[in-house]
């Protein structure tokens, strides 16, 4: 409403204030709730609802009661609702109030997934806290922060939050293996765990899972990829720092199966693969496309959202033009922008390889389950678990990928 109201340019101008002043209202309101749990946020461009899901399932493990918050979903103390925001990292005042819900229901530990647009309307401030968990950095969402370095920027301002308080007793938890995260780890805290994939070595992974070797102890997941086991990786020295044994740790990475929307395999009985997947970025797309190395693969996808991130489309087209044998260009969130537009911005980079467009996503996913073969691999990338298709002027259209995909295969296996 205050969007439609105040012209544009006062807006910006005064929104970090209005947001500043709104978290602060809602911590006092909600009586500072963050001071009484042990407060996680996860940040970074790929992997944070995963880490997330990662470290709330080794804490649960270890016999704690725990808060989640992530882009799929809320869950406090074994009771989950899904996420219906279309915001990753909650604003204004309701992330203190799912906060004083977790200490109502008696919770130990918080863990949030934290975004760079969360850093940059302050939706951490009044948050205390105590540790941060560095995944990855790459460029996305430029046309909201201005550029990439602004964007690293509000990412690290999350980690620099730990120095408030007593940071002796703060902990960061950072990829050494991205170039950022030196940045992270200089931050003025007490405990600073840095971890890369050289701590999983030796390993294995393919479609069924990954297995790998960490603190000397065999550690199995059911969720293939190496940026699955960077994802484990970071959750599990997290773990560690809290005094969580190994066997613990392998314990609750044995049992974990599934975050919806991130190479998510859907069955119904079809004598080939669909993968439901949040891809949304190039580097995110060729490690999902890897993990199906040397098998024909169908790609479904529309990039990310409308007016946001032009840079990236034709990329991910290239990228679809390397790993596809067939790339069909759907909407996505268009927003206010032309699906078309978006799907002919990502197939400039596509060079090799037949393409097709095909903008109503029902009918796209029809389209490449009746293309497919025994045993190829359909790939229905971009929204992952998203409850929606954003339109013009805020429309929101009930949608999910899985539900979608689990409709047309039965349809074609009757």
């Amino acid at each position: 409403m205050a969007k439609s109201l105040i012209p544009r340019p006062i807006f910006l101008a005064f929104q970090p204030a209005y947001h500043y002043l709104l978290a602060g209202l809602g911590a006092l309101y909600y009586g500072f709730p963050s001071r009484r749990l042990y407060v996680v946020g996860v940040t970074g461009t790929k992997g944070k609802t995963s880490t997330t899901e990662l470290v709330a399932a080794i804490l649960e493990e270890a016999g704690f009661r725990v808060a989640l918050a992530n882009t799929n979903r809320f869950k406090i103390a074994g009771q989950s609702e899904k996420n219906l925001t279309k915001h990753s990292m909650l604003g204004r005042t309701r992330l203190q109030r799912f906060l004083r819900k977790a200490v109502d229901a008696k919770c130990t530990y918080a863990v949030i997934e934290m975004t760079s647009e969360g850093a940059r309307q302050f939706r951490h401030a009044f948050i205390d806290l105590d540790a941060l968990l560095f995944t990855n950095l790459s460029p996305e969402h430029i046309e909201s922060h201005g550029s990439y370095a602004k964007y690293a920027e509000a990412k690290l301002n999350l980690a620099r939050a730990l120095e408030r308080g007593d940071p002796k007793e703060h902990t960061i938890v950072a990829n050494r293996d991205d170039a950022e995260g030196s940045r992270f780890l200089a931050t003025r805290v007490g405990v600073k765990c840095p971890y890369g994939v050289a701590d999983a070595r030796p390993f294995t992974t393919n479609p069924k899972g990954s297995d790998f070797i960490w603190r000397e102890v065999e550690m199995h997941l059911a969720l293939p990829g190496e940026f699955n086991i960077l994802n484990a990786l970071a959750a599990a020295t997290f773990a560690e720092s809290r005094d969580i044994a190994p066997e613990v740790i392998q314990a609750a990475l044995g049992k974990f199966t599934l975050v919806p929307g991130r190479m998510q395999r859907i069955d119904e009985g079809q004598d080939f693969i669909v993968i439901v997947d949040y891809a949304h970025t190039a580097d995110s797309l060729e490690q999902s496309f890897t993990v199906y190395a040397g098998i024909k693969k169908i790609c479904l996808f529309g990039s990310a959202g409308g007016g946001r991130d032009t840079a990236k489309r034709a990329v991910m087209g290239a990228v679809a033009d390397k790993h596809c044998d067939h790339i069909i260009l759907t909407e996505d969130d268009p927003y206010d922008e032309s699906a078309e537009a978006i799907a002919a911005d990502i197939a400039r980079g596509i060079r090799n390889r037949p393409y097709e467009f095909i903008l109503n996503r029902r009918t796209a996913i029809q389209k490449a389950f009746s293309m497919a073969e025994k045993g190829s691999v359909v790939f229905i990338s971009g929204k992952g678990d998203d409850p929606y298709i954003m339109g013009p002027k805020g429309a929101r259209i009930p949608w999910s990928d899985a539900k979608v995909a689990h409709e047309e295969l039965k349809r074609i296996t009757a």
